[in-house]
């Protein structure tokens, strides 16, 4: 199977209906298997359990279970718009995707389908007495499994949607994004280098962000045409029609053309799973929201340096480490420059919050430890955005003692030359 199709399959099985929808299924097959495994019970047993207990256990469920799936939807809808205004609406694909909210909802209407379904087949005699008994004890289990749902749900709710969990979930979204593409630092070819001239140019066919690179798919191609494909762009990257895609060293032919064509999967937003870049701007834009005078909390900005800082400092751990996976020595690939890194985590926050000393001092330390642990490049990066934080902060900071704090903090980082 091409990564291309484990990519649209992942991002499917994350989508929430999926989930309801396997739980019901499970909730009716449930119901219904009490019936085939009737003959496994003794008679003996199947006649001290009345139709009654069975029965008042479902209706139980069936009258309880909706409004509790009902309730846990709008709290979680709330959750998003309260995600959407005071963190940033780019996080709140990630809070839809998470499995504790989604299986505690597909639970619910889970076990209401599965009672639903238990009375209507117990009031038509489907079961009989032996039926009725594992009826019962799937019922049983269904309860307890309900129980210790909600227990967890509860738990859930009391940080569903917070700025600090949503500030975690971005983190761990764009970590993960880091180790991957650490295994495949040019998505698993060589570094970039320009195509010679006469190559081919195959272009974009529609409008939106690349968000997945079937690389296995286009070493295939390459190998069977003899061809050495030049990439133009990464996951992450706006293309329109025309926009160059690749550039092919060789002579393919349509066919060939068309599949180079389609191992680039392009969506109308940019996805987290493959585009380190994009965690890191989610995180900034959450902190230039708390430096904005609606909601003027330096605290979350302060917070969100920090995470850049460990995120910067995960992609530095994961360079250095040897890389895995296999090789595809016909792609030549751009890689992903530090100096971007930099520049998505800390500018923004430099620009907006030139006029807190609170939080340019903090950026200015953020920037010496990074300096710090990085190499050449980090540090040159590092020095970057350090002198054009500064630059920005003399420029709207009037009190001489906020000046001189953060130009101490500034020394830190180091100067050129």
């Amino acid at each position: 199977m091409s990564s291309t199709a484990l990519y649209r399959i992942r991002r499917a099985t994350r989508r929430p209906w999926l989930r309801v929808a396997a739980f019901c299924g499970a909730g009716v097959a449930a119901a219904l298997a009490s019936a085939f495994g009737a003959p496994l019970i003794p008679i003996e047993i199947a006649r001290s359990i009345g139709a009654d207990a069975v029965d008042q256990i479902l209706s139980v469920l069936a009258t309880s279970m909706l409004p509790v799936a009902t309730f846990s939807l709008s709290i979680m809808v709330q959750a998003y718009g309260g995600a959407t205004s005071n963190v940033t609406p780019r996080a709140v694909t990630l809070l839809m995707e998470d499995t504790r909210a989604q299986n505690a909802v597909a639970s619910f209407i889970g076990a209401f389908v599965y009672s639903v379904v238990g009375l209507i087949a117990l009031k038509t005699h489907f079961y009989g007495d032996q039926g009725r008994v594992i009826l019962f004890g799937l019922t049983l289990v269904v309860l307890a499994s309900v129980v210790v749902t909600l227990v967890r749900w509860i738990d859930t709710l009391a940080h569903l949607g917070r700025v600090g969990e949503t500030v975690d979930a971005i983190e761990e979204a764009a970590c993960a994004a880091i180790r991957r593409r650490a295994e495949a630092p040019y998505l698993g070819g060589l570094p970039w280098c320009p195509a010679p001239e006469g190559a081919i140019a195959v272009q974009a066919q529609s409008t939106g962000y690349i968000q997945h690179v079937d690389s296995g798919a286009l070493e295939a191609l390459g190998e069977a045409s003899d061809l050495v494909l030049h990439l133009a762009v990464l996951p992450g990257s706006f293309v329109h029609r025309g926009r160059l895609l690749v550039e092919i060293d060789g002579n393919p032919d349509a066919a060939t053309l068309a599949g180079i064509t389609k191992a680039f999967v392009i969506g109308d937003r940019r996805s987290f799973d493959d585009d380190p870049r994009f965690g890191i701007i989610v995180l900034t834009e959450v902190a230039s929201r708390g430096l904005s005078a609606a909601i003027n909390d330096p605290g979350t900005p302060i917070d969100v340096i920090g995470t850049q800082v460990r995120v910067l400092t995960l992609w530095a751990e994961c360079r250095a480490a040897p890389t895995r996976g296999e090789i595809y020595p016909r792609l030549r690939v751009p890689g992903i420059e530090v100096a971007d890194l930099f520049a998505d985590a800390f500018r923004p926050i430099g620009r907006d919050g030139a006029a807190c000393a609170e939080v340019g001092v903090r950026l200015q330390k953020a920037l010496a430890a990074l300096h710090a642990i990085g190499g050449p490049d980090f540090q040159a990066a590092a020095r970057r955005e350090a002198d054009n934080a500064l630059a920005r902060a003399e420029k709207l900071l009037d009190l001489p003692d906020d000046l001189e704090v953060l130009r101490a903090a500034h020394a830190l980082v180091g100067h050129r030359g």
